[in-house]
């Protein structure tokens, strides 16, 4: 944990652990079963898959451009290339996509009723805090890039 601002707030892949966990919880206490055949096991896999490539590709870009991937840390710049082209949030869209294949191989609709809950708590207990401080280190060129590139996808 970490605190900004005076609030304290999880870190983000900690935050998806503990949906991961609830919702493994849930499907096995009070199964809500959902299909299970060939193509899901074929579609959550390639969800995981690309979730993980995204993240990795968001986190070399930073690297790259020698700023920090931690969002409690200071970021040196503002990058709008790479896949922060597409979304402000690359890394938890990344995070989403494994979080979804994760669901699709649970056989249960646990993880699709979560989802909306898990998407509210990284924007309001993450998100809007790390859209703040970017907003006061970059200014207009932050303001500007974000009425160009949405939040998620």
């Amino acid at each position: 944990m970490s605190t900004r601002e005076g609030r304290i707030i999880l870190a983000p892949p900690l935050i998806y652990l503990i949906f991961i966990a609830l919702v493994w919880a849930l499907s096995a206490l009070l199964p809500l079963p959902l299909g299970e055949n060939v193509w899901t096991r074929y579609l959550g896999w390639g969800l995981i898959d690309a979730g993980i490539l995204l993240a990795a590709w968001s986190a070399l870009a930073l690297a790259q451009h020698k700023t920090t991937i931690n969002p409690y840390k200071k970021p040196k710049r503002l990058l709008a290339s790479g896949p922060f082209r597409y979304s402000r949030n690359p890394i938890y869209l990344g995070f989403n996509l494994i979080y979804c294949g994760i669901g699709l191989l649970l056989h249960s609709w646990w993880p699709w009723i979560a989802l909306p809950l898990l998407i509210l708590t990284m924007n309001r207990g993450v998100i809007v805090h790390e859209e703040q401080i970017l907003e006061q280190l970059f200014g207009d060129s932050y303001r500007r890039y974000r009425r160009r590139v949405r939040r998620w996808l």
